[in-house]
């Protein structure tokens, strides 16, 4: 009885207080503040699932702010700020010449009411211009005005096929005007909960639908015409060519494509295999392979179009950074796509002085009545040897022939920003990227570079300045046309034929001789200069010879943003944080290499092989000699070669047992 009673005393007591403990951690457990979007809705959100604020990281970029985790869940790179800025200027001139036809006037913060032009881009917006001016407005008529943030019912549907963060499409929401709506797509449904936390966050939700689809299937479900995107843009990590044939059908009638590519490893001809594969086309290794990376995507934008009667026009194509950015528009018309193959070139390259020519798939001839005659192209355009070096030429392509950047247009985005640069974070930039770009020669594919020229043929250049002066002041006395490239530094684009640039370098190695004493008399150097010069090359310095970006000083080309600034490792559901991710990508840089050995243990381990020398009776060295002139030392073998585990990390040996993972041969 007494017995019984204790147990009952005892489990009412453990009750009571297991009872007070609750009580006690309710009330210190603190009480999580609500989601400030749904606040400002008025409604709570229906799944919840956001992991505590310690593991996120809130950044500002432009007029959107975003939370993201700090883990690589969802991926993120702030180096492509610049492709950001620029995508929002470019689409904002887009908007601006599509909303213009239909008398609508957009208006972007900071920016001064001036009167725009309209680029007549295409003879479809010519004839709609006309008649905007004769029908659409009366004497009487006010235009209608598109103003950031505000949903425009005549405006552009735009498309972001791979979202990630929807840091893009909540930047064209909150800073390019004439929208009507923007789907930001993602596949990853973290991805797409941490949008609708974002969009929620910038109060554009009635902009920015997010989307949670794989990009082909959500593209393939819009090819009606009434349900296509005026915008697509494609960012994807790596190659968008998985993208690029839904694609193509999805955007609207002259509306605008913007394609990412960073798998520049792949363009770049390191892999030419996997670029056919990819693109369609062969990649060579060359001096101008970023612009070659451009026109292969253009290539095969074209050609994909091409598939269903449509074609693509460049607007602007970029390479910067680690990465190429180009932005075509898509018309439709079975005439012009005949005219498709006359577009397009194979890429004859030396392998010995990099010579570059060019050979048209096909032909466009007029005929009587005003007819164009499409017909195939005839060549090749070298024989098998360069009649430079002698040296066998490489094969590449096919490639975009014609003219990359829409020079008009370029000007207008470049108007823009310099009247309003605090816009963009990176209007310096862009001011100084399209300046470049206005300046260089828009029918001259390729481009050679001033190192590659001087290299060839083994002589000694100025400074990169001086050296960049007097070739293009050469290549002007003598005719000829000459420009840089906003794709490389030290590149020259020239119509000059590569007979002449390799008389103009004849004449220069006269005034800074080659000793031909030690080439080779079958080098391309000593090809090139065994022969006299036809062209008489004046190296006085001509003031046209120094374009107008270098004279202004514009920041023309990109220096390292940050440490680390290439491609960020890819978004990995329950991935560590992305500096770990680079730390981690750091320390195994050289994982196949060894950590150097202790001395000791190096000494210990030479000493159970036998001298070679002292074998033979050459060995001078005596006891000082690191390896072992005992024949009945462990392991000691005249078939035996020290130098094939100097590299191995070996413990010191003190019997005579083999190491693990060696092979032994047995004593005689």
């Amino acid at each position: 009885m007494i017995h019984a009673r204790t147990v009952l005393w005892l489990s009412l007591t453990l009750r009571s207080t297991r009872s007070l403990c609750r009580a006690h951690f309710g009330e210190w457990q603190p009480q999580r503040p609500p989601n400030p979007g749904a606040m400002e809705n008025g409604t709570l959100p229906c799944r919840e699932e956001r992991p505590p604020s310690a593991q996120e990281t809130t950044i500002t970029e432009g007029a959107a702010k975003i939370v993201f985790p700090s883990s690589n869940e969802v991926f993120y790179n702030p180096v492509q700020e610049f492709n950001r800025d620029l995508t929002c200027a470019v689409i904002t001139e887009f908007a601006r010449i599509q909303l213009g036809t239909k008398g609508i006037q957009i208006k972007v913060p900071g920016e001064k009411d001036l009167p725009k032009v309209v680029v007549n881009l295409s003879e479809q917006e010519e004839e709609k211009v006309e008649s905007k001016d004769g029908e659409n407005l009366t004497p009487g008529d006010q235009p209608q005005i598109a103003v950031v943030g505000e949903i425009c019912e005549e405006g552009l549907r735009v498309l972001e096929g791979l979202a990630a963060s929807g840091l893009r499409s909540i930047r064209f929401a909150r800073e390019v005007p004439g929208l009507r709506s923007v789907v930001a797509n993602d596949a990853s449904a973290r991805a797409v909960d941490l949008m609708r936390h974002n969009v929620q966050l910038n109060g554009v939700a009635h902009l920015v639908q997010p989307s949670q689809a794989d990009a082909r299937m959500l593209m393939y479900q819009h090819q009606k015409v009434s349900e296509r995107f005026d915008v697509i843009d494609l960012d994807p990590y790596g190659s968008p060519a998985p993208f690029l044939d839904a694609a193509v059908q999805a955007v609207s009638e002259g509306g605008l494509l913007c394609v990412t590519c960073t798998d520049m490893a792949v363009l770049a001809g390191n892999s030419g295999e996997t670029c056919y594969s990819k693109y369609g086309a062969m990649a060579l290794k060359s001096r101008a392979c970023h612009e070659m990376a451009l026109r292969i995507v253009l290539h095969s934008l074209d050609l994909r179009a091409n598939c269903y009667q449509r074609f693509v026009v460049p607007l602007l194509s970029i390479s910067a950074d680690f990465y190429v950015r180009v932005f075509v528009r898509i018309f439709t018309g079975q005439a012009k796509v005949k005219a498709s193959a006359s577009k397009q070139a194979l890429v004859f390259q030396c392998v010995g002085c990099g010579a570059l020519h060019l050979q048209r798939l096909g032909k466009a001839a007029g005929a009587a009545g005003g007819w164009v005659k499409f017909s195939a192209a005839c060549g090749p355009p070298v024989s098998p040897e360069c009649e430079h070096c002698g040296q066998r030429h490489q094969l590449g392509g096919p490639l975009w022939a014609e003219p990359i950047h829409n020079l008009d247009f370029v000007g207008r985005v470049l108007e823009a920003v310099s009247a309003n640069p605090g816009r963009f974070h990176t209007s310096e930039r862009i001011r100084g990227v399209l300046s470049v770009i206005t300046e260089e020669l828009p029918d001259v594919p390729l481009y050679y570079t001033l190192d590659q020229l001087s290299s060839t043929i083994h002589c000694n250049t100025p400074s990169l300045l001086q050296w960049a002066q007097a070739l293009g002041s050469a290549l002007l006395h003598a005719g000829f046309r000459v420009s840089l490239s906003h794709a490389c530094k030290n590149a020259v684009k020239t119509d000059a034929p590569s007979s002449a640039l390799w008389d103009i370098m004849r004449c220069w190695e006269k005034e800074c001789p080659v000793k031909r004493e030690r080439l080779s008399e079958t080098s391309p150097a000593f090809r090139i200069l065994s022969v006299e010069p036809r062209l008489q090359a004046n190296f006085t310095i001509r003031e046209d010879a120094n374009p107008s970006s270098r004279q202004r000083g514009l920041k023309r080309f990109q220096a390292n943003p940050e440490a680390n600034w290439g491609p960020r490792p890819r978004a990995r559901p329950g991935a560590k944080a992305a500096s770990e991710a680079l730390e981690r990508r750091r320390l195994l840089q050289n994982k196949r290499k060894e950590p150097a050995e202790d001395p000791a243990q190096r000494s210990a381990r030479l000493k159970t092989f036998l001298c070679k020398r002292f074998k033979e009776g050459t060995c001078q060295r005596g006891d000082q000699c690191c390896y072992s002139h005992s024949p009945s030392s462990p392991g000691a073998s005249a078939d035996a070669t020290p130098t094939d585990f100097t590299k191995a990390q070996c413990p010191p040996v003190a019997s005579a047992s083999p190491l693990p993972g060696f092979f032994w041969p047995s004593s005689p």
